[in-house]
């Protein structure tokens, strides 16, 4: 039996007079190609012969040089100075904004303080201490009234279970405690609904703890034989419209990743006893640290305390394990902030012309999953708890006044048992910075925006003098200038 003749693949060897001959023509065209750009590229500026020693008016004409020279460096000052005025007028208009807004959001938090029969602060359970207002719980608690105040510690799901214990047994001996966890996805009312392939929503869109929120408020509601109304306050991201939703179990909030999306108060009624109402995010004091700046502000709109998104990111990865962020992100050992944010802009992919590593890009998508609710990590209870002074026991047993601790007790716990939480490995350590100053009172903040644009208003005044004796010595010089030309064409003229 004859075999067929195998099938072999070409040979892709050359030999030495055809490959010679291909890099020949190459050679040709490459030097063909520079040929015609060289046709083609601007040619060499001629030199100014200048004006000859016998040319009438000599005098006069290098004189007239001279001047339009001088005009043309004025004309190229005065662009610049135009362009600094723009900008500056630009940095006005934005600082503007960002007053207002502060204020818009200082008077929504204080409007809702000021509605509510109950307020509740929203803490994320990654760093309850960090999420606290000291300003906000005294302006409170020495209101005067019978205004109560609860802590709802959301995000416990992406904590070890044994920090999350620890958390409640501490903050429960300060105001009564709630642990949530927020539905994530909620249907809008306004979508309209497609048929689609079937996805598994029921880790993201399950909720734990309202049920025992909910019966709490009920019960006070009946206590005070009246309907009330129900506050949410907190820094931003920590889930005060998703706790609204879970609770309405409907996205009638609008909730998201990104930082100060509430922008007004917005009423929700939960039944004919109750309302509640959803609140912008309270402002971060400036004068707080990097980090708290970092977690707590609303660095992407630049409202309040913004800073640089390195320093951000650098401020919190020096409060981590170092180890344990290596292992999350899969990086190898590094020395600083800027070669971790390099090496993993690297590794993903973002990278801006010429292969440079976007770190501002990678820092800000960082800063997102920290604030978000894509990283676990957890940050441990004082050793030694010592309440502050605007808490005494009295006020203590003033805000538990009216709820049953001892039910809220178990419910805590039937929660803390049902929900299924992230290995104590998987969790970065963190060291918290702190309670968070924040802008409560609604005068500093338009003292503050008033101060800020009479400042403005004299810096304007002081740029529009400049600019008025600038104008007015080049007029001056340009006429000096007018008159020594003229003097110059009479002594040259024959007598």
């Amino acid at each position: 039996v004859k075999h067929p003749k195998r099938l072999r693949k070409a040979s892709k060897r050359l030999s030495c007079h055809k490959r010679y001959k291909i890099q020949k023509k190459i050679r040709e065209h490459h030097r063909k190609v520079r040929r015609e750009a060289k046709k083609r590229g601007r040619k060499k500026p001629k030199k100014d012969p200048g004006v000859p020693n016998a040319a009438p008016f000599k005098e006069a004409l290098l004189r007239e040089a001279e001047q339009r020279k001088q005009r043309l460096e004025e004309l190229k000052q005065k662009q610049k100075l135009d362009r600094q005025k723009e900008h500056e007028k630009k940095r006005k208009l934005d600082a503007k904004k960002n007053a207002a807004e502060i204020q818009e959001q200082t008077e929504g938090t204080v409007g809702v303080i000021e509605a509510s029969d109950v307020i509740l602060e929203v803490l994320d359970a990654r760093d309850p201490m960090g999420c606290r207002c000291p300003q906000l719980e005294q302006a409170i608690t020495c209101s005067g009234g019978d205004k109560k105040l609860l802590l709802v510690l959301n995000k416990i799901d992406l904590v070890p279970k044994e920090n999350l214990v620890k958390w409640l047994n501490c903050l429960k001996k300060e105001f009564p405690t709630v642990a949530f966890k927020s539905s994530t996805l909620m249907t809008d009312r306004t979508m309209v609904r497609v048929k689609r392939a079937r996805v598994d929503l029921s880790r993201n869109t399950e909720c734990f703890g309202s049920e025992c929120l909910l019966k709490l408020l009920q019960e006070h509601c009946k206590t005070q034989n009246k309907a009330i109304q129900v506050g949410l306050v907190g820094f931003p991201n920590v889930g005060k419209s998703s706790i609204i939703n879970s609770i309405k179990r409907d996205r009638v909030c609008n909730a998201g990743t990104a930082r100060g999306l509430t922008k007004c108060m917005q009423v929700v009624r939960i039944d004919k006893q109750m309302k509640m109402l959803d609140s912008p995010s309270i402002v971060a004091d400036p004068a707080n640290s990097t980090l708290t700046l970092a977690l707590r502000s609303i660095i992407d709109a630049g409202v309040s305390g913004s800073v640089d998104m390195v320093e951000a990111m650098d401020a919190v990865l020096n409060h981590c394990s170092k180890q344990q962020v290596m292992m999350f992100y899969c990086i190898p050992d590094f020395r600083n902030t800027e070669e971790f944010l390099t090496l993993l802009a690297q590794k993903r992919g973002m990278l801006k012309k010429g292969g440079v590593p976007d770190i501002e890009n990678i820092a800000k998508l960082l800063l997102c999953d920290w604030t978000g609710a894509k990283i676990s990590y957890h940050s441990q209870p004082p050793e030694s708890q010592t309440l502050p002074p605007y808490l005494t026991e009295d006020k203590i047993a003033e805000m538990q006044k009216g709820f049953n601790l001892k039910k809220l007790e178990e419910e805590n716990n039937a929660t803390v048992q049902a929900l299924k939480y992230r290995s104590p490995a998987s969790s970065i350590v963190f060291q918290s910075a702190g309670m968070t100053n924040g802008k409560i009172e609604e005068n500093k903040v338009v003292e503050e925006a008033s101060q800020q644009e009479t400042l403005e208003t004299s810096r304007e005044e002081e740029e529009e003098d400049f600019m008025e004796t600038d104008d007015q010595d080049s007029m001056e010089e340009e006429e000096k200038d007018v008159k020594e030309v003229n003097q110059g064409f009479i002594q040259l003229l024959p007598a």
